[in-house]
């Protein structure tokens, strides 16, 4: 068996891919579906399943398109809503990937619509669980996402209290070896405290989670709804996108011009140069917001889903790379 997780710096988004007898399996694939196809080929598998935990609001998923390109079933839960070619994964339900298991376990809290994947090995040893937002490393996920998107919305008092006993009713009563694979690490707004580590276990969870030392369900409620970090305006788009299935990467790409054009006015200009060049000159009204870590989420911060807008690079391969990451 393979576990192989893929990682984002940018979005600080963990997907995951699982191997077993040239099958496999990826969960919360990131927008560009190629490195799962790299992976696959590498290893001389088929992709036959994709598991969304939830419809995520920070990034936007490439399920769709995976199961358009291979014909790799789509699997979520009943509640999402989903209106994309699917089936439903919820609490008793098992997918099979040759002789190891895959059991949904329905975790709301940071979406009333999220579930976990429990990872049985071929002898019935429960060894891994990917937990999407529900649990991080050091934290778990925030539960004020879904007052105003999704199929099912829920104020944010709600979700914590389903959050509460998510954790301690299911997640915390898994043994304390099992690995805890999740899908963010540090620096994404899903969560407000996480940790560096990419991956844990139960127990270290047990120990070491501020969120899992709390013993009151009124308390856990009061922490778990302040002090968490700003929602850039695409969040909620990208819940709805992600519950339709978001055209292909690559033909997202192609409607972008990418040529000199005179500027229309009133539309925002980003320049992502360094700051020496845009101090050197710039065009009136420009915003620097230069490519790094954060470039995507500090240009949704910046721009309204739908506004128009202008992308200025230093170079045609610099112009390439920034013009991908707004559909990310």
């Amino acid at each position: 068996m393979i576990i192989n997780q893929f990682y984002d710096t940018g979005l600080a988004h963990a997907s995951y891919a699982i191997i077993r007898d040239a099958k496999m399996i990826v969960i919360d694939p990131s927008r560009d579906p190629q490195p799962y196809y790299d992976f696959a080929q590498l290893h001389e598998a088929d992709i036959v399943g994709v598991i969304e935990t939830h419809p995520h609001a920070d990034f936007v998923s490439s399920h769709l398109e995976i199961h358009q390109t291979t014909g790799a079933i789509i699997y979520c839960s009943k509640l999402v809503g989903a209106a994309y070619p699917h089936e439903s994964f919820d609490d008793g339900d098992i997918i099979y990937l040759a002789d190891i298991k895959l059991k949904a376990i329905n975790t709301p809290g940071h979406s009333p619509d999220s579930i976990c994947i429990l990872l049985e090995d071929e002898d019935g040893k429960e060894q891994a669980l990917f937990t999407g937002d529900t649990l991080f490393v050091g934290d778990v996920g925030r539960p004020d996402l879904r007052e105003n998107a999704g199929n099912i919305t829920a104020k944010k008092e709600v979700l914590a209290r389903q959050m509460y006993h998510s954790l301690r009713d299911k997640l915390m009563m898994l043994p304390h070896h099992v690995t805890v694979y999740p899908a963010h690490g540090p620096g994404s707004l899903c969560g407000k405290n996480m940790s560096p580590d990419l991956d844990s276990t139960i127990g270290r969870e047990l120990r070491e989670n501020y969120a899992l030392q709390i013993a009151g369900e009124d308390e856990f409620v009061k922490v778990i709804t302040t002090d968490q970090p700003f929602v850039p305006h695409y969040f909620g788009f990208d819940v709805d996108l992600n519950k339709e299935g978001a055209p292909a990467f690559k033909q997202s790409i192609g409607k972008v011009t990418k040529e000199n054009v005179d500027l229309e006015k009133g539309v925002v200009v980003i320049d992502t140069r360094s700051k020496e060049a845009f101090a050197a000159g710039h065009l009136k009204g420009a915003i620097n917001l230069q490519d790094g870590g954060k470039f995507e989420t500090r240009l949704g911060s910046i721009i309204e889903p739908h506004e128009k807008f202008y992308l200025i690079a230093a170079t045609d391969d610099a112009l390439d790379t920034v013009i991908k990451k707004p559909l990310k």
